[in-house]
């Protein structure tokens, strides 16, 4: 089932831009381990073409689970993932998103996407005022550590899961912030780690939009063609950058913000006329 106008079923302006968006994405998965799925939702609006938000939504939680899982190689063979932290995290989250996708579902497309950009500048804003630890206080899920560290994961875990499953993101840009809170993880850590939770969220949602017929499965494989491919260069920069902290971070805060501030402008146009 499609939900574009125009070249169905055609190699076209389409499909080039759902391989050319989806490189974009790969490439901010790897780089920031987040922000992919807040990317591919104003992408698949707006530069693709996809009529109904819903749709892109769905369609954009499979691109972004499978992108998530292809760079999650990656940074595991790089020693980035720190497994017993991450698999709590997840596990949290899934229950959390299953129940937010359902209630995103609901929720009115053109008003979904508002909220969106808004959620969008609150991250950057908060990621670019907040002070990064320098990863010396993390101490991996143990014993001994888990009467303090199993209860933040839980709660963490549990709240970006719903938040991820409402917007229909992976939620890696709220992820990664979530693990260096909850676990105190240095940057790169928390990038590698996060794309286990994107993954696992990306997956729950996109199950949930997919049994309701809101997926455009040739643009979700298409998507995943050239995520792969970009995240390949992320992974190799995140690599190189990884002993700039703050450069990341901000890096990763003014994406998302360039971002939302373009999704909030085009969706009060649409909402408030």
């Amino acid at each position: 089932m499609f939900h574009r106008g125009g070249n169905r079923g055609m190699i076209g302006g389409p499909d080039i831009a759902s391989v050319g968006s989806g490189t974009l994405v790969g490439f901010v998965l790897g780089l920031i381990g987040g922000g992919g799925s807040i990317l591919a939702v104003p992408l698949l609006v707006y530069v693709v073409g996809v009529a109904s938000p819903h749709v892109a939504i769905g369609t954009s939680a499979v691109a972004v689970a499978l992108s998530a899982f292809a760079n999650l190689l990656g940074h595991a063979r790089a020693g980035n993932v720190r497994w017993p932290c991450a698999l709590i995290f997840s596990a949290a989250g899934i229950a959390g998103a299953a129940a937010g996708s359902t209630l995103g579902k609901s929720f009115d497309g053109q008003k979904l996407m508002l909220l969106f950009g808004v959620l969008m500048i609150v991250i950057a804003v908060m990621m670019l005022v907040r002070k990064a630890g320098d990863g010396t206080a993390f101490r991996p899920l143990a014993r001994e550590t888990a009467p303090s560290l199993l209860p933040r994961l839980l709660g963490m875990g549990g709240l970006v899961g719903a938040m991820s499953g409402f917007f229909g993101i992976g939620g890696g840009f709220l992820i990664v912030p979530g693990l260096m809170g909850a676990a105190r993880m240095p940057m790169i850590l928390a990038i590698g780690s996060s794309l286990v939770a994107v993954t696992a969220f990306g997956i729950t949602t996109a199950i949930s939009y997919a049994l309701s017929g809101l997926v455009d499965w040739r643009i979700a494989i298409l998507f995943v063609a050239g995520g792969v491919a970009g995240g390949l260069g992320g992974t190799l920069l995140a690599k190189r950058l990884a002993s700039h902290k703050s450069l990341l971070t901000r890096v990763f805060a003014a994406i998302v913000a360039i971002v939302g501030a373009y999704v909030v402008a085009r969706g009060s146009a649409a909402v408030f006329g």
